[in-house]
């Protein structure tokens, strides 16, 4: 996988930005339905109103805009888990309630955990971490934050344990379900006093 060049964006007209967003939103349908492998330049093609030509013209580079699709779905997952926790006053409520809703979110559809995994396996293939740096990065922050709300000795570094945690229990899952209540118990002895 490979990242944007440095202004490439800049050089865009508003029409060919647009037109890149829309190849993006393709190919972010395209990754859910099909997975890294069947995120071709002919799927995403059909899955926009662009030609297959279109999509070469604005990313010369497929990895480039896997890795732009990816960190949609990343954004989007994020921003859902920020809305959730807007909805909660109190501190642990709030914790509580987005780190069910990232479960549910795995639990509700198996092929976003399995994208999320195999874009992973890809990139670290590919020998390009940063994209798993930052995504892990945007997940680490976000309950770093709320971490820190519920007042823990190092929030960060609890983040970091929970989002490892959560990683795993995504993938355990998947293999045997547990209730968020088990999951929760687990949880508290981890990364709460």
């Amino acid at each position: 996988m490979a990242v944007t060049p440095p202004g490439q964006r800049e050089r865009l007209s508003p029409n060919q930005l647009a037109k890149q967003e829309q190849i993006v939103d393709a190919a972010r349908r395209v990754l859910a339905r099909d997975g890294v492998a069947g995120c071709t330049a002919r799927a995403i093609a059909d899955a926009s109103p662009l030609t297959k030509s279109a999509i070469h013209y604005y990313f010369s580079d497929t990895d480039v805009l896997v890795d732009r699709a990816m960190a949609a779905h990343v954004t989007e997952f994020l921003r859902d888990l920020r809305e959730v926790a807007g909805r909660y006053d109190e501190p642990r409520e709030r914790l509580w309630a987005v780190l069910e809703s990232y479960l549910d979110t795995f639990a509700k559809d198996s092929n976003s955990a399995f994208l999320w995994f195999e874009y992973w396996i890809a990139v670290s293939r590919a020998e390009h971490p940063e994209a798993i740096e930052a995504m892990l990065r945007s997940v680490t922050e976000l309950l770093t934050e709320l971490l820190a709300g519920v007042d823990v000795d190092d929030p960060r570094a609890r983040a970091r344990a929970l989002t490892s945690y959560l990683l795993g229990a995504v993938v355990q899952q998947r293999v045997r379900p547990r209730p968020f209540a088990t999951l929760r118990e687990e949880i508290a002895s981890l990364c709460l006093p």
